[in-house]
């Protein structure tokens, strides 16, 4: 290996641990959120509402970041596709941090009446920017260093950060529950891990200040005067397509991990701490099914493991809430476990698949908007739609069918995605770097 080889291997060594320990604290940051509506905010912050209001009125500010983080992907690409990658990471972090922290500080309703709850949305709108400027710059970090065969491996140290983030999120929820009686939690342990987002960050900035900026992004000549407005012109439709194809994705986590728990502990009366508990292992194998369709998009293809990973997911949709209403242990972790597992299937290609449908010159831009409008319709709103629906009908059963007619949609529009895993992402073309043309098979 020469001095040459050797440095762009250590540049992705480093590129890779600064997305993974990068994203991981950013989800952490946007998880403790979903956990503590889950658990305790209906009641400090929204209290007389009664049990179904106050649980609705928390969701709808967890939904209020999901809106808020295609704002995020228009800001954050704007400035990293036309300043540099690196840069617009370190902004990023800050962002979300530091949003995250002042939630910990912040007096509930009881203290300062209806501006509790307009200051936490303020926050959550802050949260959700952050986040939708975080994760598609990360996935450049790699994509852009990676050699075009093990993109998708090295993608999933990418995929890894969400898993690491709630794995450090539900563990601090869980050991604060374990170790305070609930008056504790309730008055003032629920504030612990917002707070500890200070420390995070500082972590989080040293890593990120040690890389380098993008090769690709340094070598691409042009700078596009507004990335966006090329993105919705130009690729409007890998981005349509690309977020109706994770949308399942997005609302399969988010009702595992965030509505079931609530259901769970509020509709089954089961301990939030063995809920707690199942998550934490699930997310154990939901790491090694992520590593594993990362590793095989390079073999196989990023759209075969998606449209496999999707039409398992779909169809874990139908029993997941059956499986949790037997309210036997055995049983609902099986529930849970299986659908994390299926969510690592889906999240594994991500990281290499959503960059390489866009050219370098707004690829920070176009990754990041595909990225983050899945968010929107699965995570802002599906929780919300499972509420109503258990509410409506008494169980919640029919969310499964909801969820598994997302995951129909899903297959359709990744059926009108081409296939990436064989495309350069530095391919010349007149002198132009391009992505793969939608509907066509880079390596034809």
């Amino acid at each position: 290996m020469d001095a040459e080889d050797a440095w762009r291997a250590g540049q992705l060594r480093r590129a890779a641990a600064a997305a993974l320990i990068g994203t991981a604290i950013e989800f952490y940051d946007f998880f403790i959120y979903g956990t503590a509506a889950a658990l305790v905010f209906g009641a400090v912050f929204f209290p007389g509402l009664g049990a179904v209001g106050a649980l609705l009125a928390a969701f709808s500010v967890y939904a209020v970041a999901f809106l808020a983080r295609p704002l995020g992907a228009v800001v954050f690409g704007h400035f990293g596709d036309r300043v540099g990658r690196k840069a617009t990471l370190v902004v990023s972090l800050l962002l979300m941090g530091l949003a995250t922290a002042a939630v910990g500080l912040l007096p509930g309703f009881a203290a300062w009446g209806w501006w509790a709850p307009v200051v936490l949305v303020a926050l959550r709108v802050c949260q959700g920017v952050g986040l939708g400027g975080e994760w598609g710059g990360a996935a450049l970090l790699i994509a852009e260093n990676a050699p075009a065969g093990r993109r998708g491996r090295y993608g999933g140290f990418l995929q890894l950060g969400p898993t690491c983030g709630f794995v450090l999120a539900n563990g601090v929820f869980l050991a604060l529950q374990l170790g305070l009686d609930e008056a504790a939690f309730r008055a003032w342990g629920w504030r612990v891990p917002f707070l500890a987002s200070f420390v995070l960050v500082v972590v989080g900035l040293f890593v990120r200040l040690r890389i380098e900026e993008s090769p690709l992004f340094r070598a691409e000549g042009r700078r596009v005067r507004l990335p966006v407005s090329e993105v919705l012109r130009g690729h409007w439709r890998p981005v349509l397509a690309g977020g109706g194809a994770i949308t399942v994705g997005y609302a399969l986590f988010y009702l595992t991990t965030t509505y079931a728990l609530a259901y769970a502990t509020s509709g089954l009366g089961v301990a939030s701490t063995l809920v707690l508990a199942m998550l934490l292992v699930g997310a154990v194998g939901m790491a090694g099914t992520v590593w594993w369709s990362a590793s095989r998009s390079d073999r196989w293809g990023r759209r075969r493991v998606l449209r496999w990973a999707t039409g398992l997911a779909a169809g874990w949709s139908l029993v997941l809430f059956p499986l949790l209403e037997t309210v036997r242990g055995v049983w609902m972790f099986v529930a849970l476990a299986g659908a994390m597992a299926a969510l690592g299937c889906m999240f594994g290609p991500l990281a290499a698949f959503l960059p390489e449908l866009f050219p370098t010159r707004v690829r920070y831009t176009g990754a990041a908007l595909t990225y983050n409008l899945g968010g929107v319709v699965g995570g802002a709103t599906t929780p919300l739609v499972a509420t109503r629906l258990t509410e409506a009908y008494g169980t919640a059963q029919p969310v499964g069918w909801y969820l598994a007619g997302l995951g129909v949609v899903a297959l359709g529009c990744l059926w009108l995605l081409p296939e990436t895993s064989a495309a350069e992402l530095g391919a010349v073309d007149g002198g132009r770097r391009r992505a793969p043309v939608l509907g066509a098979d880079p390596a034809a």
